[in-house]
């Protein structure tokens, strides 16, 4: 199934079903089964069906929402290898860790917030009603050292936009990593018909605005004192990319 695909559902309790996996990330089956209060035959026949749909995957008695397999880049410079791929559910420690690594001040409020929301959730990929989440990460040895996010409100006047936030760890910058990672959602958001990505970071991290800028994005407004840090006031600077 793909991140943009409308959610449609003609049986209630594949509907159940579906909310319970996609609200939990990955679970095991017979929770799912004793959680909604199925006897086995129809919940089984069901899950086939979400299978067969493509909209649910199992892995090892485990359920999880099914998203399209993208391929996996491999990278190597004098320093260092690494792999850009899809995020999975497993990939979900590792990634909230490296984003508060990677984020460190706290200069970046949006990769903040996001660390925060899929380390309470407990989940990685979303895709409901109200919003659509994918990640690409980029390992080394398959520890997480990078990140790129991308956010789809499930608002129809929206539609044409997502949210992208991206991080690397400091000591794995200056490798093109944070490049290659917006390279790929980039990439990713333009084979899915979005038209503009946007991002919002303070004033003090110029580094990232720098960094935008120098891959085409452009500043398109300024909040003034939107953040407050201790007693200092900070500006919000919105970028966006038209694609």
């Amino acid at each position: 199934m793909e991140l943009t695909e409308p959610l449609q559902f003609d049986h209630v309790d594949r509907q159940d079903i579906y909310e319970y996996v996609e609200s939990h990330g990955r679970v095991d089956a017979e929770k799912v089964r004793n959680g909604l209060q199925m006897e086995p035959r129809p919940f089984g026949h069901h899950v086939a069906i979400l299978q067969r749909q493509g909209m649910l995957e199992r892995d090892d008695g485990r359920l999880r929402v099914a998203y399209e397999d993208v391929a996996e880049q491999e990278f190597e410079t004098e320093e260092v290898e690494y792999t850009i791929r899809q995020a999975r559910q497993e990939d979900l420690k590792g990634l909230v860790g490296a984003i508060r690594a990677a984020i460190g001040s706290g200069a970046y409020v949006d990769a903040e917030t996001l660390a925060d929301i899929i380390d309470s959730e407990g989940v990685l990929l979303r895709h409901n009603e109200l919003e659509s989440r994918i990640f690409f990460v980029a390992c080394v040895d398959d520890d997480v050292v990078g990140w790129v996010h991308l956010k789809h409100p499930e608002i129809e006047k929206l539609s044409h936009t997502a949210e992208l936030t991206l991080g690397t760890l400091v000591q794995y910058r200056g490798q093109g990593i944070g490049s290659h990672l917006l390279e790929r959602g980039t990439e990713w958001a333009r084979e899915h018909g979005y038209e503009k990505l946007y991002n919002s970071v303070p004033s003090m991290n110029q580094d990232a605005i720098d960094f935008l800028h120098d891959h085409g994005w452009e500043t398109e407004a300024v909040r003034e004192d939107h953040y407050k840090f201790d007693d200092d006031y900070a500006d919000e600077v919105m970028l966006a990319k038209e694609l």
